[in-house]
């Protein structure tokens, strides 16, 4: 007996789990595009700084998401950019949680090996392939 693990939505061949970190990743460079806004004119320079590289982050992570996600084939791949969803979250998060909310970066590195290990993932689920 087989067991679906994605539900479909009638009339599309992609999955909601997919659909939903396409959707994120273009949500996530959305707001990294006004984050990257933020830290170029309002933000000072040492904050600018942080949060330009918060921006880059989430910005390029984003499109990834977004285009990524759609063709990603099977549980590693789609693992992977749930990984990599989870990593620039806590990372991207961090800096700019620690500007607008006076919050620690501690989770910053664990979001940073997330995303590495999201990577790696990826490039071992499209050896696999």
């Amino acid at each position: 007996m087989k067991v679906r693990t994605e539900r479909r939505i009638p009339g599309c061949g992609v999955s909601r789990f997919r659909r939903a970190l396409a959707a994120a990743g273009a949500l996530l460079a959305s707001a990294a595009v006004a984050l990257a806004a933020y830290a170029s004119h309002a933000a000072g320079p040492d904050a600018g700084a942080r949060l330009g590289l918060a921006a880059a982050f989430a910005f390029g992570h984003g499109l990834a998401l977004a285009a990524l996600a759609p063709g990603a084939a099977g549980r590693l791949k789609v693992g992977a950019l749930w990984l990599l969803l989870a990593g620039v979250l806590l990372f991207a998060g961090s800096l700019a949680g620690a500007h607008f909310l006076d919050l620690s970066t501690r989770l910053a590195p664990v979001g940073g090996s997330l995303m590495i290990l999201g990577w790696l993932v990826h490039a071992a689920a499209a050896l696999r392939d």
